[in-house]
């Protein structure tokens, strides 16, 4: 599993959440097999048959300038004639048989390593539940549960909501709430009765920094709830989760505002970022 991890690492942060989709960039992945962008789709085209939709599609004027407004996608440059196009894990695979250059093939050897290692690790765990012995699956069967445990043994870093899916943003943010066993720290310039409504269900010690919050809201919660301490600082502009002062996310919308526009919440992996910002956040003083 030694090379697995090695590969994740350089490939993690490009893989975005698109359709419901774990897909790379083409731009990302021509800076991978060292060619140009040009360069590298002109050689997909020739060979378009075997990049059937499921494989690789065209970003949309709206998903395009959404990822462009993130902070993360700041490798997608201006001056492209067209939208840049997207290619699944199966599209990947099949880069490994039109790029013929030296780079190009020892990097689709690599990652597609990196895929035959994960799908061994989740078969060989599968193998070792009790259960399985029991059932008989046909051949297609088996492939489907592989592929469905290899989409969810994988972590997803970049998560992008479109307008009007506010449930599913308020639901990751839950779910990145649950993940805290210590400390949840809350940076966000708005906070209301909606974010307070989420926090009231967790034990967990909670600090939140911001320089605009409704006095009356958070009186009444605390007049009930002791869980929170308020921090008043205007250094801040973009919002961030502190998960366990261990784990760093970073959301494009103000948590009041999830779903009512494009935007991302991101999971930053550079510690030396998140010690930087502990370090601004420790020294502050308490309301």
């Amino acid at each position: 599993m030694e090379q697995l991890i090695k590969i994740d690492t350089q490939i993690k942060n490009k893989i975005y959440e698109i359709r419901g989709k774990q897909v790379m960039l083409d731009s990302d992945l021509a800076e991978l097999y060292h060619v140009e962008t040009k360069v590298f789709m002109q050689s997909v085209k020739r060979n378009i048959k075997r990049f059937p939709e499921r494989y690789m599609f065209q970003l949309t004027d709206e998903e395009f300038m959404c990822l462009r407004s993130q902070i993360v996608t700041s490798n997608i440059r201006g001056g492209r004639r067209y939208n840049p196009y997207v290619f699944t894990e199966q599209g990947v695979a099949m880069l490994s048989g039109i790029l013929r250059s030296n780079i190009a093939i020892t990097t689709s050897i690599k990652i597609i390593d990196a895929f035959v290692a994960m799908r061994k690790y989740i078969s060989n765990n599968l193998i070792e539940q009790k259960y399985v012995n029991k059932l008989v699956f046909s051949h297609e069967n088996k492939i489907k549960m592989l592929e469905d445990a290899l989409e969810g043994f994988k972590e997803k870093n970049n998560h992008i909501f479109f307008k009007g899916q506010i449930y599913d943003a308020y639901s990751l943010l839950v779910d990145i709430f649950n993940k805290s066993k210590n400390s949840i720290i809350i940076i966000d310039n708005y906070i209301d009765k909606n974010l307070l409504d989420i926090l009231s269900k967790t034990k967990k010690k909670i600090t939140i920094i911001t320089n605009k919050y409704n006095n009356e809201d958070y009186k009444k919660y605390m007049a009930q709830y002791n869980n929170i301490e308020l921090i008043i600082s205007n250094e801040f502009h973009d919002r961030f989760i502190v998960i366990d002062e261990k784990n760093l996310y970073h959301s494009g919308a103000s948590f009041k505002d999830l779903g009512n526009k494009c935007f991302e919440i991101t999971r930053i992996e550079d510690n030396e970022i998140l010690k930087f910002l502990l370090e601004k956040i420790k020294c502050k003083v308490s309301v």
